[in-house]
């Protein structure tokens, strides 16, 4: 599966309509914001199509899948748009991660936890918050915004440091472009660099990371500075962090 996919999904009380366009999609959002419900509506159109009272208008098949015998349904399952509660043990294991690297479908994995063995987009973790659209009717309209979409810094140019996720050209690269002005670090890897954070922490450092395979730290680094102080000697919040992806 390649492209956009519009999502469509209604029944006499919600509505839910929103676009996915990478392989892996993570859906966060606090208690009661309408991630499990659009699970079950999804599973209830699944199983009992049009007698559900659900509507569900897409380019490719939603199907829900969980339990024990995922790997073997997934075997079944191509071209298709996959939902997950994150619940299920297995989204977070080695075996998940291959199956998802192998595959021709699409992964929408509703979980509030960070997901060590997925290559996700910063720019593919969403929330789901019920919108004034639609103010004044009795059906609600759920949608979905970016997290960490849009992450900016207007205030570069004096870090101490340069923390490069890549240790081979774009580590040399912007070792060359920084030459004199801060010090270049290959944190040898997105795993490493949260490390790295803590190992640094008095510091003033630019991170430039790979959005495109950023999203299971991201959570971490943005969570740990917004407190203060996050360190015993350090604040992060002296952190500025760009994510470079297509």
């Amino acid at each position: 599966m390649k492209g956009k996919y519009n999502i469509f999904v209604q029944n006499n009380r919600l509505r839910y309509d929103f676009v996915i366009s990478r392989n892996i999609t993570i859906i966060r959002g606090d208690s009661a914001t309408g991630k499990t419900t659009l699970l079950e509506l999804l599973e209830a159109y699944d199983r009992d199509g049009d007698s559900s009272g659900v509507l569900v208008k897409c380019d490719a098949p939603c199907v829900v899948i969980g339990g024990n015998r995922w790997a073997e349904n997934l075997q079944f399952i191509h071209n298709s748009i996959v939902f997950i509660d994150g619940c299920n043990r297995f989204v977070k294991s080695e075996d998940f991660a291959i199956h998802v690297k192998n595959s021709d479908n699409y992964f929408v994995i509703v979980t509030r936890d960070d997901l060590q063995n997925l290559p996700y987009s910063v720019k593919e973790i969403y929330g789901i918050r019920e919108s004034g659209k639609y103010a004044g009717l009795k059906q609600v309209y759920n949608e979905f915004y970016q997290l960490y979409g849009d992450v900016k810094n207007t205030q570069l140019g004096n870090q101490d440091i340069l923390l490069v996720e890549d240790s081979n050209a774009g580590f040399e690269f912007f070792s060359n472009v920084w030459s004199g002005e801060a010090h270049c670090i290959s944190a040898r890897g997105k795993s490493n660099i949260f490390k790295l954070l803590q190992k640094f922490r008095q510091n003033k450092i630019l991170v430039i990371a790979d959005g495109a395979a950023f999203g299971c730290e991201m959570e971490k680094v943005i969570r740990k500075r917004r407190k203060t102080p996050v360190f015993r000697h350090g604040d992060i919040r002296r952190v500025h962090l760009i994510c470079v992806s297509n």
